[in-house]
């Protein structure tokens, strides 16, 4: 598998976490650098939730300069739903049971196989470059009583398909999805992304509950707009929710 021009490539032994290394070298890069880490000893997840990440899944962190404004900066999150998912049938070769939930799971036979999580680093202009980490259980998945409560079980690839997969293999899968979708959005934009990302979507028709730290939204999943909101037909109407955990 080909590894893509002008994107770095480092493999740790161990770091504390990927999105904290991402913070420590952003301002020497050149360009785009992916950061796979083996063990991860202070990982997190969404919201400063602990990432439980055993020897043998998947830990990596891309730090880049991204183009336009911040709020497009957001939107690599469903770029890098999509290069996950394509890693996922490059390696496998099915795409049976693979879906993706807003804003930033992948699912595996329904349960939650991948997590994003993007944090901005700043600049003395804002935002200075953007650390997309991610997350994969590819050998063994938390158990039901380390997640929060409601939340889509975890799952391991290994555990739901029996196909082994190594971190660094994982790595070279998902940075070529990547660079490719990444190309895409800077030439098209969100359009086509959107589209994409639909076309996989996990639960859309359906009810689900979108939950912020103050409120709950409950409604028919029926969309997700031009900024990457997820839309919701609710009881009072058309609602779109820029930030929210869902549930089924």
């Amino acid at each position: 598998m080909a590894w893509p021009e002008g994107y770095g490539r480092r493999v740790l032994a161990e770091v504390d976490s990927t999105n904290a290394e991402a913070v420590r070298i952003a301002g020497g890069l050149a360009g785009p650098e992916w950061i796979c880490a083996l063990r991860q000893t202070a990982a997190r997840g969404r919201r400063g939730r602990a990432w439980v990440n055993p020897e043998g899944n998947f830990a990596a962190t891309l730090v880049m300069r991204p183009s336009g404004t911040p709020a497009d900066a957001a939107l690599r999150s469903f770029v890098a739903s999509l290069a996950l998912f394509d890693a996922f049938v490059a390696l496998t070769g099915r795409t049976d049971g693979l879906s993706l939930k807003w804003p930033n799971d992948v699912l595996l036979n329904g349960g939650k196989v991948a997590g994003i999580l993007l944090e901005s680093v700043g600049g003395a202009g804002g935002l200075s470059h953007l650390a997309i980490g991610i997350g994969v259980n590819l050998r063994a998945a938390p158990s039901v009583a380390e997640v929060e409560t409601g939340a889509v079980r975890p799952v391991s690839l290994l555990d739901e398909t029996g196909i082994a997969v190594t971190p660094e293999d994982f790595l070279d899968a998902l940075a070529e999805a990547f660079a490719t979708h990444e190309a895409r959005f800077a030439t098209y934009r969100f359009a086509p992304i959107r589209e994409a990302w639909l076309a996989r979507a996990a639960r859309l028709g359906e009810e689900i509950t979108a939950r912020t730290g103050t409120s709950e939204t409950r409604g028919r999943f029926e969309t997700v707009d031009g900024q990457g909101n997820l839309v919701l037909k609710t009881a009072g109407g058309r609602v779109a929710i820029a930030a929210a955990d869902v549930f089924f």
